[in-house]
């Protein structure tokens, strides 16, 4: 993750959090009052995100020292702590919750790749996520995939070429399409095009594309089409694939599928924050 980028987006997602001051800790709790606390994993699971403990408590007070137990990418058991930080217990509590967001969330996303990545068990073809992410989130959700063993597809509208049904529609072929892009793109940009029919295959292919992805297509079709395309041309498949149907696209040939569900509909790991030492009663 882009540190400085980490740290803008942090101290946005604390002001909205906060506003101007966090009523409750700081009626309860003195300036000087220190404490330390865990995060506990309280179910099994890829934890990620673990830096933005860090980085988010040193942007209330650079005293409060982390310390981690494990490292982004790991799977952990339910009970387990992953971390531990120490401090002025107003900080403490006032940065618990959207640390926590963050963490919990792209603890999920990463524990959801890595389900994938297993459950399809291919040498060859790769997991990677697509732009359905939550918005302001991106950086953290694909560095999430990537800690589960998933690889990322483009980051965003800029850094890659993906044209599609409505973009072939308007151009009036997948060819006219092609060519316009060509005109004006230099040679570090990838084209990828969509196609749904072996004629759009086809026309794919005798427009030289850098990637042919497979739209809303069956194993058999896919194993298929994959046979067509040359070793030059990279092939994706998505749409319809889900973590329950993945194994059948195991021996398809495909390089790589993708997978909006690894980011916009993820279910968070359970993560909490306990103040230790802290007695009720």
């Amino acid at each position: 993750m882009n540190t400085i980028k980490l740290k803008k987006l942090l101290q946005q997602l604390f002001i909205e959090d906060i506003g101007e001051r966090d009523i409750t800790s700081e009626t309860i709790f003195l300036p000087d009052d220190n404490s330390c606390g865990h995060f506990l994993v309280k179910e099994d699971g890829v934890v990620c995100g673990l830096p933005i403990i860090k980085e988010g408590y040193q942007l209330f007070d650079p005293s409060i020292e982390v310390t981690f137990y494990k490292k982004d990418g790991d799977y952990v058991k339910a009970g387990e702590v992953i971390a531990k930080a120490c401090g002025p217990i107003i900080y403490l509590l006032s940065g618990e919750r959207v640390i926590l967001n963050l963490v919990q969330r792209m603890s999920g996303i990463a524990t959801m790749t890595h389900r994938t990545v297993e459950r399809l068990n291919s040498k060859h073809t790769r997991i990677c996520d697509t732009r359905k992410t939550t918005p302001g989130l991106r950086m953290l959700e694909k560095y999430a995939v990537r800690c589960g063993g998933g690889f990322n597809h483009r980051l965003g509208l800029y850094d890659g070429v993906l044209i599609k049904d409505n973009h072939i529609a308007y151009a009036g072929s997948i060819t006219k399409a092609v060519q316009k892009v060509r005109e004006q793109l230099g040679h570090m940009v990838k084209v990828e095009v969509e196609i749904e029919s072996k004629e759009e295959l086809r026309e794919a292919i005798e427009a030289n594309v850098d990637v042919i992805l497979l739209d809303n297509c069956s194993p058999d079709q896919i194993k298929e089409f994959v046979s067509c395309v040359p070793k030059s041309i990279v092939t994706e498949a998505s749409g319809g694939i889900t973590l329950e149907n993945i194994a059948e696209y195991r021996d398809t040939g495909v390089d790589y599928i993708s997978l909006g569900m690894l980011t916009h509909s993820i279910r968070a790991l359970d993560i909490s924050f306990n103040i230790i030492g802290g007695k009720k009663g």
